[in-house]
């Protein structure tokens, strides 16, 4: 990666995806790999007028000693200094930007329920922080930067430095930062994103019918006064920035209780280091009755039992088979890229902004209309070249949405 395309892609995530305002604070998350272009990002973020800029280290490393050694009642502890500090920040309005780059499978020896109990202390003490994101209370997006771990097992026949080199390459691509002009290749994109969702918005559909060859056949409503989104998204006072770079998603919310049938995953899922493949999963009235997994059973089973609201669905995204990262024909083994290249589920929390005013309701109100609500938000994949989507608006006409993998219009 040379030195100009590092700049530019520091510069491109400061000014475009988080739109960093003079005097706002920054929150980076990052892995400790990622050390050197995480400084630029905050030397960038600091030229740019920030107030200050705040780094949180992550070694996986030692995250996974502490998983394998650790007493398992730390787990359902989660301190206070560390509540204090996102909660302090988020609502000081920082923005926040987190890193994606870990090891696919570094945790597959890890007891999956001792990973559920952190994740559910984190998430519970740090319920607040979570709820301004998801409601884009406050600006946060989340990139990433290859690391050796990750890029061997992406390109597992290359050299190490050969891998890196590659990913690199790769990422610059989905990322735009390959054009002369990445800020203007991404309001261009924009542009693009929201004719499609322009279009799904006019439909009002009331359910989409998704069938394809490897057995998904499912039939997902959706809420009245749902709203599709994707692309860039606002804060409440009108900032705009881009939740996720790279993105080529249209994305909305299901009803709770509304999604019957089968949905069969056609990517691995990646998730706490562990791999989820061959999975499927079966709903009624909404709710997860019955799965199955040839890899990852466990790590499966124990996400869909973090809580109620983890064996129903939260989100219901389109992304068409011929998107430039589904075309470049590799398996990132991140979700953040390998979610840009397929339609996607989540199961988990909705995010209320897929609702008119959903920001402005409680989460009483949002239980009401069927916004269902968890500690966890996972996607997974589901997107085939043969996939088909039929919508159904409210008048009961049949208008195809989806055909052989990509957008009907």
């Amino acid at each position: 990666m040379n030195t100009l395309n590092l700049e530019k892609y520091a510069s491109l995530i400061v000014k475009t995806s988080l739109n960093l305002q003079p005097n706002q604070i920054l929150v980076i998350t990052s892995p400790i790999e990622c050390t050197p272009f995480t400084r630029l990002l905050a030397q960038t973020a600091y030229q740019e007028g920030a107030r200050d800029v705040v780094i949180q280290w992550r070694d996986e490393l030692f995250s996974k000693i502490r998983f394998l050694y650790a007493p398992e009642e730390i787990f359902e502890e989660f301190p206070d200094w560390q509540k204090e500090f996102y909660i302090s920040y988020v609502r000081q309005g920082a923005a926040f930007l987190s890193i994606s780059a870990s090891d696919p499978e570094l945790m597959h020896d890890v007891e999956p329920k001792r990973m559920m109990k952190a994740q559910k202390a984190s998430s519970t003490a740090l319920k607040e922080y979570r709820e301004r994101l998801m409601s884009n209370k406050n600006v946060w997006s989340v990139i990433s930067i290859p690391t050796s771990a990750w890029a061997r097992k992406v390109f597992p026949a290359l050299q190490e430095d050969e891998a890196l080199d590659k990913l690199w390459e790769t990422i610059v691509m989905t990322v735009r930062v390959d054009t002369d002009d990445p800020i203007r290749s991404w309001n261009e994109h924009r542009a693009s994103l929201r004719t499609r969702i322009n279009f799904l918005n006019g439909c009002s559909f009331k359910a989409l019918h998704y069938k394809n060859s490897i057995g998904t056949d499912l039939t997902i409503e959706l809420p009245k006064n749902h709203q599709w989104l994707g692309g860039s998204e606002s804060t409440p006072d009108g900032l705009e920035f881009f939740p996720n770079m790279p993105t080529e998603e249209v994305f909305t919310l299901p009803l709770k209780s509304g999604v019957n049938g089968k949905a069969v995953s056609s990517k691995p899922l990646n998730y706490n280091g562990n791999l989820i493949d061959q999975f499927s999963l079966t709903f009624k009235r909404g709710k997860i009755v019955d799965f199955s997994a040839e890899k990852g059973y466990e790590t499966l089973k124990t996400l869909i039992e973090t809580d109620e609201g983890s064996h129903y669905l939260g989100e219901v995204a389109l992304v068409p088979y011929d998107s430039p990262i589904s075309a470049s024909n590799i398996l990132f083994f991140n979700t953040l890229f390998d979610e840009n290249a397929s339609c996607h589920l989540a199961i988990g929390k909705a995010y209320p902004v897929c609702i008119k005013n959903g920001d402005n309701m409680s989460p009483e109100e949002l239980q009401k209309i069927g916004v269902n609500d968890s500690l966890t938000h996972v996607d997974f994949m589901i997107g085939t070249r043969d996939l088909e989507i039929i919508g159904e608006t409210l008048e009961g006409e049949k208008i195809l949405v989806f055909n052989n993998g990509n957008f009907a219009f």
